[in-house]
């Protein structure tokens, strides 16, 4: 079968290669996948830049969707032809997160999705709804899970509140959305006008280019009346979350995803001062994505994909990732639908 392996780092030596077809075991199916999605996570990995020290030569990328082609012995959860996309982290099931947990994510490692074929624990799969296309289901273990724990797992996010979403990548289009249809307001930043028309017709309620409003904390103190959101769901990093401190309400909550920008300092005082809720948001569990799923099927929510690539253009897919330009999610076809 057709992979990619992260063997040399860098994008420039990401190269597709040839690996035997997996074997299944008791308690394990066979998938197919059709598509998987970028995360900014791929691409530090196939950089070298996530973990210097990953064991190589190792399939990259956590998030895929494809149909089981077989089943082993021991398998009552599925059949062949279901539907399926992977979890990020194949030891988290349900519960909270722990050390045991977080050594099983995929991609980094321990061998990802970006292939063909993959022999996989029955455990370790959900079921995509019908209506979701094998792309738009690929989008949605690590971005979709992560924006679902950082609102509604931790933040307990309800109709009525104000959520501030900090650019237009994968996690914040998946946070503004869900905000929205969890009757909350939603307040979006991005550095790019057009971006911004785009994520009004998506529902935000309030836009603020963050190029021409560099001090944009106070446009945000502006629109809610001086007050502060309930909600920030903050990915940038240092460089972004003192201007999130001063956005957010006292009491009210940050979830810290992302590390995007490590340029500025952090100063912690706000935080005790303001009683401020600041939650770590490590993607998720199996539990939550099948939560999010019955939602996303309840409110007729679809993925914003941003751009199909073929499985043969996964490095200029990674290159896409990386410019930033993207609005949404990223995918890779990797094999007909049919």
């Amino acid at each position: 079968m057709k992979v990619y392996e992260v063997d040399q780092f860098g994008i420039e030596n990401f190269s597709m290669t040839d690996r035997e077809m997996p074997a299944i075991s008791d308690g394990q199916v066979l998938v197919r996948w059709h598509a998987a999605s970028v995360n900014f996570r791929d691409v530090m990995i196939v950089e070298g830049t996530y973990n210097p020290r990953m064991k190589r030569p190792s399939i990259p990328f956590s998030d895929a969707a494809g149909e089981i082609v077989e089943v082993g012995d021991g398998v009552p959860r599925w059949k062949v032809g279901d539907r399926v996309c992977s979890i990020f982290m194949p030891g988290w099931l349900e519960g909270g997160p722990t050390a045991e947990a977080a050594k099983t994510a995929l991609g980094a490692g321990i061998d990802g999705v970006l292939c063909e074929y993959s022999a996989v624990d029955q455990q370790a799969l959900v079921e995509v709804p019908a209506y979701l296309s094998y792309e738009e289901a690929a989008t949605l273990p690590c971005a979709a899970v992560t924006a679902w724990h950082a609102l509604v797992e931790s933040g307990r996010v309800k109709a009525g509140d104000t959520v501030l979403t900090l650019g237009t990548g994968g996690v914040s289009v998946f946070a503004m959305q869900i905000a929205k249809a969890a009757g909350a307001s939603v307040i979006a930043t991005s550095s790019n006008d057009a971006k911004l028309g785009r994520v009004k017709e998506l529902g935000a309620d309030t836009v603020i280019n963050y190029r021409t409003s560099p001090d944009w904390e106070k446009a945000v103190l502006e629109s809610t009346g001086g007050v502060g959101v309930d909600h920030v769901v903050e990915v940038g990093g240092t460089g972004t979350l003192s201007r999130s401190i001063k956005a957010v309400r006292m009491g009210g909550h940050i979830a810290l995803i992302g590390a995007l920008d490590m340029s500025g300092e952090f100063n912690p005082v706000p935080i005790f001062m303001r009683s401020i809720k600041v939650q770590g948001i490590f993607v998720g569990s199996r539990r939550m994505l099948e939560e999010l799923l019955v939602f996303f099927e309840q409110k007729g929510l679809r993925p914003v994909v941003d751009k199909v690539f073929k499985f043969e253009e996964a490095a200029e897919a990674l290159r896409h990732m990386k410019s930033g330009s993207h609005f949404g999610k990223v995918v890779i076809r990797i094999s007909s639908n049919e």
